[in-house]
């Protein structure tokens, strides 16, 4: 029980809202309930998303929940070196692409194929036509070797197959960024995380992680998806969908934030918390029995 490391890993592209305070209590619940470590990571690799100031802030707005960490925080942004050598562990899984988004929907189109998005392989063989590399892709396998299964300690068993529903993915960016999948796996595996709590709108991603682990070498955490919040249009609550903050710095975030987010996660309180703390001790339990935790 004491060997459980959970994490909550945030992109700095604006305030807290109550889709991402879900995701970051289900992770702290559960890290608690296990009495094991929980820690932050600030995932800042997209550097045009991140908003100035919003890394402190999300932070800030943490510990005003009485969400405390017990490691320092991890930036992603000071981590180059780490992706850079696990991409050259991978070096035989590796090919540059010289493909832009549009192209890969072209091709795709003319060749019958439905969705636009899957890779379609065209730089496999290496880049034709004097092209310049774009980026670097990692060669997903065919056929049965392509199935990662998994279970989901939330939603049960879980497979895909890479080659037919994500084809070869982005470990390095055109723009020289590094690729969510390639960063979270080095960074899980580095901090030695044992589970990952995260919104299911992350599920999709796991298989890839998953591979990626595999190839380089990294045990495989546990994983649970929580349903994600959604606005009145069925739209995942994001900045994008103009999700605002809870925190106003002197609003009670107990009433307006933590019992509406444990509400969600389907945690029934049998009389109000008292405070915060009150709050996060009977959560703790409430969440140890919906998930079985002894």
């Amino acid at each position: 029980m004491s060997l459980y490391r959970g994490r909550f890993a945030p992109s700095p592209t604006g305030p807290l809202h109550l889709g991402s305070l879900v995701a970051a209590m289900a992770s702290y619940l559960d890290a608690k309930a296990h009495h094991g470590c929980w820690l932050v990571r600030i995932e800042d690799v997209d550097f045009d998303r991140n908003l100035a100031g919003a890394d402190h802030a999300i932070l800030q707005t943490l510990r005003r929940c009485g969400m405390d960490w017990d490691e320092e925080v991890v930036w992603q942004s000071q981590r180059s070196t780490y992706y850079q050598a696990a991409l050259e562990q991978l070096a035989a899984h590796v090919f540059a692409c010289s493909c832009s988004r549009k192209e890969i929907a072209d091709s795709r189109i003319r060749a019958g194929l439905s969705d636009s998005q899957i890779y379609p392989g065209t730089c496999r063989s290496g880049i034709t036509n004097n092209k310049v590399a774009r980026a670097f892709r990692l060669r997903v396998p065919d056929g049965a070797a392509a199935n990662i299964e998994f279970e989901d300690r939330l939603l049960g068993r879980q497979k895909q197959n890479l080659s037919t529903a994500v084809g070869d993915f982005v470990l390095k960016r055109a723009d020289g960024f590094w690729a969510y999948q390639l960063a979270v796996v080095v960074d899980d595996a580095l901090q030695g995380f044992t589970d990952i709590v995260r919104g299911a709108d992350l599920l999709d991603s796991s298989a890839r992680q998953i591979y990626l682990q595999q190839l380089l070498g990294y045990p495989t955490p546990r994983y649970l998806h929580v349903p994600v919040v959604t606005n009145a249009l069925g739209e995942k609550l994001s900045k994008q969908t103009g999700a605002l903050g809870f925190d106003l710095g002197n609003n009670d975030v107990l009433q307006d934030a933590l019992i509406p987010a444990a509400v969600f996660l389907n945690l029934e309180f049998s009389t109000p918390p008292a405070n915060i703390a009150d709050f996060w001790s009977t959560a703790t339990v409430l969440w140890a029995n919906k998930m079985g935790i002894r």
